[in-house]
């Protein structure tokens, strides 16, 4: 069996980690609800999970795999260039990212859990 690889986080994020899961958006809620209980090809998908200094939205260990949902805040450019910065520390981590827009969860799940599926199958 591989060992997964450990990424450190910051415990000071606990609590926002706890706080965001209390509060999630409702696109947030719908993808967790088909990758909650490994539902998504037997993988276990934390949600709200610190990673380094970050929290990311799901969070597959097994897979090194991060899920975002870019909800409409993400449509201003400081917020664009904070989430990439962002992003390119937790891929030299190792960490891969899929990304979809908070009306695509929303409109059209059948496409992003199709994607989520060929993502794992292509890269697990």
């Amino acid at each position: 069996m591989v060992r997964r690889k450990i990424i450190p986080y910051n415990p000071k994020l606990k609590p926002l980690a706890r706080a965001l899961r209390k509060n999630m958006t409702f696109a947030e809620v719908l993808l967790w609800n088909e990758l909650k209980q490994k539902k998504m090809l037997g993988y276990d998908f934390d949600r709200q999970r610190p990673i380094d200094n970050f929290i990311v939205d799901f969070y597959c260990k097994d897979l090194m795999l991060a899920i975002e949902i870019d909800g409409i805040s993400h449509d201003y450019e400081e917020v664009l260039a904070r989430d990439e910065k962002r992003q390119k520390i937790l891929e030299n981590l190792g960490v891969r990212f899929l990304r979809f827009d908070d009306r695509e969860v929303r409109n059209d799940m059948p496409n992003v859990l199709r994607t989520i599926s060929y993502w794992i199958e292509k890269n697990r």
